[in-house]
């Protein structure tokens, strides 16, 4: 580990009640790195699910609040995930799950968050405390599949480092929606029109400029080698917005866009949408050895990619917030080769963040042992792992 890294942050104790397939769990972790082996069906990704969703957002799945209760007949019930952490400033405790007065309002989509027994108001109180990056297997669909998920797939990148990003991309989408219905239902209120159409122009550029900010940053550290044998990579960004303010002020794109949002309402009327605007962003990954998109590349080389954007995004994370970020990879290994498997362990080693690995073949993890401390995933419990007996250094 370098001499003058950050901090990293550490989860110490996680429990569950009536988390997906978890009636009840509490266990400890001493471990740096983290391995979770298991049958499929198990219960590793639930677990870093679980861990997840002790940050803003909604975790690694996007999952909605009422899908995460175990099921019982009478539907899923109220759940509750809490984790003690420590850091360079000390131990804090952090809890989240559906509040008693929503499970009594008929509704499984509240949520509540509390920070050392404290109720907070919203998340975002907590972006300050605590931050995680994950690789999951559905991310691997990511250059196959439409525009909308890679959107996604950058606005998580952001928002990990400025927490405000997600304010602004919900405000844009809301105020798009609401365009879009007054224009599906012909209305003639062009003073409401245009009001929305300012929002989406206000909060379409703060959107794209902060895109544009984070490609720049993360390709920074792409280049500096920060990911060692992974492959070099490149990410640029398919949007006209971003493009335009790389030439001009943030006002005269926003008043471009404004503009062409109000000349063009008819034809948006007809297509349902928006032609121009934020939304229609899209991202492409670069094997810059290879000189192809990802989406041209093998599905190892994809992981591999992949890997590599999830390692320079922690590295900013730890630059950017004091303290490295938790990683989360589900079954990471499945899709590497040895050499990259043998890479990302030791840049895992290296590296100040706690890593939480996933997999289903304990082989695949076992040059980890002696750094790792390792867990078998059986419906509802974890066991301890005689495999990975952990580390006197952890």
């Amino acid at each position: 580990m370098p001499p003058n890294a950050p901090p990293g942050l550490r989860l110490t104790r996680l429990t569950l009640r009536d988390f997906r397939s978890y009636p009840a769990l509490e266990t400890g972790f001493r471990g740096r790195i983290v391995v979770v082996t298991g049958e499929n069906g198990a219960g590793k990704t639930n677990l870093l699910e679980a861990i997840s969703l002790l940050g803003p957002g909604r975790g690694l799945r996007g999952a909605r609040m009422g899908e995460l209760g175990r099921r019982a007949p009478a539907g899923p019930l109220p759940w509750a995930a809490a984790g003690r952490f420590e850091n360079a400033y000390g131990r804090f405790d952090i809890g989240t799950g559906t509040t008693p007065a929503a499970e009594g309002c008929g509704s499984a989509e509240r949520r509540a968050w509390r920070l050392d027994n404290i109720p907070l108001r919203s998340a975002g109180e907590l972006a300050e405390r605590v931050a995680a990056v994950w690789l999951t297997p559905q991310m691997d669909r990511l250059f196959q599949e439409g525009a909308s998920g890679r959107r996604r797939f950058l606005d998580r990148l952001v928002w990990a480092l400025e927490p405000a990003h997600a304010r602004e991309v919900a405000a844009y989408e809301n105020a798009m929606a609401q365009r879009n219905r007054l224009l599906a239902e012909d209305s003639r209120d062009t003073a409401w029109l245009a009001a929305l159409e300012d929002a989406m122009a206000r909060h379409g550029v703060a959107v794209a400029a902060a895109r544009r900010g984070l490609a720049a940053r993360l390709n920074a550290v792409l280049a500096a080698g920060v990911t060692g044998a992974f492959p070099a990579a490149r990410l640029d960004l398919l949007c006209p917005l971003c493009e335009a303010l790389g030439r001009d002020p943030a006002l005269a794109v926003e008043e471009r866009l404004r503009t062409a949002l109000a000349a063009n309402r008819a034809r948006d009327a007809a297509a349902g949408a928006a032609a121009a605007g934020a939304h229609r962003a899209d991202m492409a990954l670069w094997h810059l050895p290879k000189r192809l998109p990802a989406e041209l590349c093998s599905t190892g080389e994809q992981k591999a990619l992949l890997v590599a954007v999830v390692l320079a995004h922690a590295a900013l994370i730890a630059e950017a917030r004091g303290f490295a970020p938790l990683l989360l990879l589900d079954e990471v290994a499945a899709h590497l080769d040895a050499p990259r498997r043998q890479a990302l362990f030791a840049a895992l080693a290296a590296l100040p963040a706690q890593a939480f690995l996933t997999g289903t073949d304990p082989a695949l993890f076992a040059p980890l042992s002696g750094l790792a401390e390792g867990f078998r995933a059986r419906p509802g419990i974890l066991v301890p792992d005689e495999e990975f007996p952990l580390p006197e250094c952890a």
